[in-house]
């Protein structure tokens, strides 16, 4: 497939959206965290007044563009508060979240976000374009939740374009299973974080649009699903702060590897696929 040259993007115009601010309310209800709890089998109930499970707050904030602000691949159209990046897919990269203290169940909260960066990038696959953004979120005027999201947008890959190359896991987990990724579990994600995104529900969109080999689990599920086993395996630790970086895409066909280890005060999560391939990692430290 063709490459956008570097000299045909408006790089100035995106630049601009650096400094723009957002800032959204939501009352964190109940029921989206009852819901994800379900649909994960958590192994916690959820109840007003509770700490919301890391991670757990993009449930909420949820940008809900009409039908009609929806491009055909299910995002909102460009040109909002992100940057209205002129390639075709759109993906969460990695993050960094810093947890100073629980957001709880039921009580008003507020998300301050701003454009840190726009960078452009050629890579072996094209042109990239890198979006930061730096939310932070509070209850009571007081900062919960730190976090910094970092985007990539690039061009669509050829029909025939390989996988990144595989990545082998870290050695000697602590721990590991298998589970399914299976599509109810990934609409009922979709739904609940109102992701419109239909590589993630419609699989003849996902593979003969975007040339995936099936539909993509999300990235911030997959964070999800790593940090809700880890929490599992060990009820008493608190997280201070961790970060994550989607090494290579996972897809709904097959078993997914979930694994962690707790090394003192620091721990490590990732998730492979069938071939073994490091998909997911997540490093951080506890309080």
């Amino acid at each position: 497939m063709t490459s956008i040259p570097l000299e045909h993007i408006d790089l100035p115009r995106l630049t601009s959206w650096i400094g723009k601010t957002e800032t959204q309310t939501d009352d964190i209800t109940l029921f989206p965290a009852k819901a994800l709890a379900a649909a994960l089998d958590h192994h916690l109930l959820i109840d007003k007044g509770d700490e919301l499970p890391p991670f757990w707050e993009w449930l909420y904030f949820l940008p809900t563009p009409r039908a009609s602000a929806t491009g055909a691949d299910g995002h909102p159209q460009k040109g909002g508060f992100l940057p209205p990046v002129p390639l075709p897919r759109r993906m969460w990269a990695a993050g960094e979240v810093s947890q100073q203290r629980p957001i709880r169940v039921g009580l008003p909260a507020t998300r301050n976000s701003k454009i840190e960066s726009v960078d452009l990038k050629q890579g072996k696959s094209g042109t990239l374009i890198f979006v930061k953004v730096h939310h932070s979120i509070s209850q009571n005027e007081e900062i919960c939740v730190s976090q910094i999201q970092n985007i990539v947008y690039r061009e669509h890959p050829a029909p025939d374009a390989p996988l990144p190359p595989p990545q082998s896991p870290p050695a000697n987990p602590d721990w590991q299973l298998a589970i399914s990724a299976d599509p109810v579990l990934l609409f009922r994600y979709s739904a609940l974080t109102y992701n419109g995104h239909r590589i993630h529900y419609d699989r003849t969109y996902a593979t003969e649009q975007e040339f995936y080999p099936g539909l993509v689990v999300h990235g911030p599920l997959l964070v999800t699903l790593l940090l809700n086993q880890f929490q599992k395996q060990h009820p008493e630790i608190k997280i201070a702060n961790y970060n994550f970086k989607a090494v290579r895409p996972t897809f709904d066909q097959n078993r997914i590897g979930l694994a962690g280890k707790l090394n003192d005060n620091t721990f490590e999560l990732w998730s492979s696929d069938q071939d073994n391939a490091l998909c997911m990692k997540i490093q951080g430290t506890l309080k």
